[in-house]
C-alpha cells in the first residue's frame, strides 16, 4: 500500500484566499524568552511559504512544552513567532489565545499571504484531551485544514485530530508528507538487505520496534547502552555499565527470534570505558575485558568497522538511538563513526529522530546532508515503524 493513499497534499488543496489552520511543531527549545534551536520552525518554512505565495490566510497552530495550569508566560509562542518573522522576513501576528475574541479579532483581520501564530494550544487542557467543544472553537477560525507537524500526529490531541475530522477540506504539508512517504517505504517497501541501527539507554524502551524490525530486516545492530544489556545476557561482565537486570531474559529471548528468523544480530565488540559519565577521557578494551569499576560509555573502533561493513552492500538503513554518551566529547566517536559510515553508503538511509538526529546534525553538516532523511518525530517515527496507525495521520485519509 502507498502510505500516502487517500491523504491530500497542500498542493492539491485550493487554499487561496481561504483561512488556513496550519498545524506546526514549535516546540522548540528555549532559553528564557530565546529561542535555542530554530530547527523545527526552519523545517515548517517550505508549507508556510507555499501557503503564502498562494495567497491564504495562514494560521499557525503549536503546543510548546508542558504547561501545567492554564497560560503561563515561560511557555508562550511569543519567541517562535519573533524567531518565525525573522526568518520569513514578514509580520506574524500572535494573539493573546488560540480561541475565543482575541483569536477571532487577530484571524479576522488577516488579508491574502498574511501569517499568525495562535499562543500555546496547551494553555487549554482540553487540547490534550481531543475535546471536541475545544476543537469545534478552533474550527470557527478556518476554512481549511494541514497538518505538518510530524512530531505530534502520534497523539489524539484535538489540534490534530478531532479538529481535522471536523474539517471537510483537510491534508498534510509538505514536511508530513516527507515523514509519511520515507517512514512508509521502510514498513510497506524496503529495498533489501535492510539494516537497522538502535542505540539509546534502555531495551524496554524499544521491546515494540525491535519486534518489528525483526520481521523485516536482514541485520540488527545494536549499540548504546541497551547494547550493556544484551551483552549482559549472552554471558559478558558489564561491571559498572548500565544494565537493565529484568530485561535479561527478554534479551535472550529476541537474541533467540533474530536467530530463529534469519537475522544477524550484530552487537559490540569493543568499548569506550570510564569510571564516571563525568569522566573527561575514557580507554578503549573488548566487551570482555572491561576493567573493575568501569562502564561502557561508547563503542569502540572495532564495533563501527563491524558495523560499516553491514552498511557496505545494504540497500536501506534506519537508525535510532546513538552509540554512547556522544553529547560528551570522549565518548562520541562512535556515534559520529556510525553515522559517517551510514552517510557514504549509497542505501535509502533513514534517520529516526529525538537524540539520533541531534547526534547527525552534531557529527557534521556534511555527514547530516548526506542522509536521505532524517525524521523529525522521535516518538512518531518509531510507531510507524512498529507498523502502529498514528491518529493524526489516518484522520487525514478519505477528506473530500
Amino acid at each position: 500500500m502507498n502510505p500516502l493513499e487517500g491523504i491530500r497534499s497542500i498542493r492539491d488543496l485550493a487554499i487561496e484566499n481561504k483561512r488556513v489552520f496550519l498545524r506546526v511543531d514549535f516546540n522548540v527549545p528555549m532559553d528564557g524568552e530565546r529561542v535555542t534551536d530554530d530547527t523545527r520552525i526552519r523545517e515548517a518554512l517550505p508549507t508556510i511559504k507555499h501557503a503564502i505565495e498562494r495567497r491564504a490566510r495562514v494560521i499557525l497552530a503549536s503546543h510548546l512544552g508542558r504547561p501545567k495550569k492554564g497560560p503561563d508566560p515561560k511557555y508562550s509562542l511569543i519567541p517562535a513567532g519573533e524567531k518565525l518573522a525573522e526568518l520569513l522576513g514578514v509580520q506574524v501576528h500572535v494573539p493573546d489565545d488560540c480561541i475565543g475574541d482575541a483569536a477571532k479579532k487577530v484571524v479576522y483581520d488577516l488579508r491574502d499571504g498574511q501569517v499568525c501564530l495562535l499562543e500555546n494550544l496547551r494553555f487549554h487542557p482540553e487540547e490534550e484531551k481531543d475535546d471536541p467543544a475545544f476543537a469545534a472553537e478552533l474550527a470557527q477560525l478556518c476554512d481549511v485544514y494541514v497538518d505538518d507537524a510530524f512530531g505530534s500526529v502520534h497523539r489524539a490531541h484535538a489540534s490534530v485530530h478531532a479538529l481535522p475530522k471536523s474539517m471537510n477540506e483537510r491534508g498534510c504539508g509538505f514536511l508530513l508528507e516527507k515523514e509519511i512517504a520515507a517512514l512508509g517505504k521502510l514498513v510497506s517497501d524496503p529495498d533489501k538487505p535492510y539494516v537497522a541501527v538502535l542505540g539509546g539507554a534502555k531495551v524496554s524502551d524499544k521491546i515494540a520496534v525491535v519486534e518489528a524490525l525483526l520481521a523485516r530486516v536482514n541485520a540488527l545492530l545494536v549499540g548504546g547502552a541497551m547494547a550493556n544489556t544484551f551483552l549482559a545476557a549472552t554471558g559478558k561482565d558489564m561491571k559498572k555499565s548500565l544494565v537493565e537486570p529484568d530485561k535479561l531474559a527478554l534479551a535472550r529471548t529476541i537474541v533467540e527470534h533474530a536467530r530463529d528468523r534469519g537475522v544477524a544480530l550484530v552487537l559490540p565488540v569493543d568499548a569506550v570505558v570510564a569510571d564516571s559519565v563525568d569522566a573527561t577521557n575514557g580507554k578503549t578494551c573488548d566487551v570482555s575485558a572491561i576493567p573493575d569499576g568501569a562502564m561502557m560509555l561508547d563503542v569502540g573502533p572495532k564495533t563501527v568497522e563491524l558495523f560499516s561493513k553491514r552498511f557496505a552492500d545494504a540497500k536501506t538503513i534506519f537508525w535510532n538511538g546513538p552509540m554512547g554518551l556522544f553529547e560528551k566529547a570522549p565518548f562520541a566517536a562512535g556515534t559520529f563513526g556510525v553515522a559517517r559510515a551510514m552517510a557514504a553508503s549509497s542505501a535509502f538511509t533513514v534517520v529516526g529522530g529525538g537524540d539520533s538526529a541531534a547526534a547527525v546534525h552534531a557529527a557534521g553538516a556534511d555527514v547530516a546532508s548526506k542522509m536521505k532523511h532524517i525524521s523529525t518525530g522521535g516518538g512518531a517515527s518509531l510507531e510507524l515503524i512498529e507498523g502502529k496507525k498514528l491518529p493524526g495521520i489516518e484522520v487525514l485519509r478519505g477528506a473530500s
